[in-house]
């Protein structure tokens, strides 16, 4: 199959958790496929699949049915070494929980992924100064996580996976923590990185205030996508 233009495509994808005797499906022989250049929000109850589907995508998870390739690459067929290298240098992930490094500025904490890449300290903090300024908080460079509302630790997060400029940006509840206005701002930075640089963005969300950002909505129900529903408009 010619895959070329596709960011994510998913086959008959499939994911049981299993605890001692007890077998959790979670997933159920997805299908779906990602465009580079088009924001896709998967939408549906807690405890669908969504994260778990992300997840896979992001190499995070291994499936254990079918297929799932990220830009025509089997992450699930990687050693470990070179699926943390892939992921690294091509996706970015935007965690519910932040999960930024308690001791470290915001700043620290979003060149810590160039630092990995091996940019230089001085360069990588420059970038992550130009990425938190895009994302309102110029001013909050030097404060630590413990100094930053929840809101604010979410953007420092966003700023972060960005950092590396990735062409696959996931994210899990990004404005989940923002009110309205901010959380619009965080959209335009995040819409922008994907319709500019020609990457994809995958996004959860429970937040119908930002679904107008999206190209398509990928609606899911007990590991299943149901139905991807096209935007005709988007902000």
């Amino acid at each position: 199959m010619n895959q070329n233009g596709l960011a994510v495509y998913c086959r008959g994808v499939g994911k049981t958790y299993v605890t001692g005797p007890t077998k959790v499906v979670a997933l159920r022989g997805v299908d779906l496929e990602v465009r580079t250049g088009e924001l896709l929000m998967l939408v549906g109850p807690s405890g669908c699949g969504k994260t778990t589907l992300i997840s896979v995508m992001a190499g995070i998870l291994d499936h254990d049915e079918g297929e799932c390739l990220v830009f025509n690459q089997d992450l699930r067929g990687m050693n470990q070494r070179r699926r943390t290298r892939y992921r690294g240098s091509r996706i970015g992930f935007v965690f519910q929980a932040y999960n930024l490094l308690p001791t470290l500025t915001a700043a620290e904490n979003v060149s810590v992924p160039l630092l990995i890449n091996g940019m230089g300290r001085s360069k990588a903090h420059e970038r992550a100064a130009r990425l938190l300024e895009q994302v309102g908080l110029g001013d909050r460079l030097h404060a630590l996580p413990a100094q930053l509302s929840g809101g604010q630790q979410q953007r420092v997060a966003i700023a972060r996976a960005l950092a590396h400029d990735p062409q696959l940006i996931v994210c899990d509840e990004p404005t989940s923590a923002l009110d309205a206005d901010t959380g619009r701002m965080v959209m335009e930075v995040l819409r922008g990185k994907a319709l500019t640089a020609k990457r994809a963005l995958i996004i959860v969300t429970h937040d119908n205030r930002i679904f107008n950002f999206a190209d398509r909505i990928a609606r899911m129900d007990d590991g299943r996508i149901t139905v991807v529903e096209s935007q005709v408009a988007h902000e």
